[in-house]
């Protein structure tokens, strides 16, 4: 069964930046692409960005874009969310996620098929 862990979540201040970690055991992570969602109180959980299980591509939500960078490392078999310039609305529980169909990163939770058990990030104004 395959697992994910994030870390790094933490409070901040408007305008300043934070990275998140996902590590990941159990399953062949080169396979997989991974995606970062969050979810903020009383919200539906939103995908944040992804990337491909060979990096070669990636997405983001409007909102983020410009503003945040996902990346991977095979060999360590784990993925990185560097968040820049934070916005108060950024506040919210932070995931990583896996999905199988590792050629075609996406922002929709129901294609992902393993989940980490998130991480706080709360931004400050």
């Amino acid at each position: 069964e395959g697992q994910l862990a994030e870390s790094g979540g933490g409070l901040v201040q408007t305008g300043g930046s934070l990275r998140l970690s996902c590590e990941a055991s159990g399953f062949i992570f080169d396979d997989y692409a991974i995606g970062w969602f969050r979810q903020a109180p009383g919200k539906e959980r939103e995908g944040v960005s992804a990337i491909s299980s060979g990096d070669e591509s990636t997405v983001y939500a409007p909102s983020v874009k410009g503003r945040f960078t996902i990346s991977r490392d095979n060999v360590k078999q784990a993925a990185y969310l560097q968040m820049r310039n934070l916005k108060p609305e950024d506040t919210a529980v932070y995931y990583c996620a896996a999905e199988s169909a590792g050629w075609n990163p996406t922002l929709k939770t129901y294609e992902y098929d393993y989940w980490g058990q998130g991480t706080q990030v709360t931004v400050s104004s």
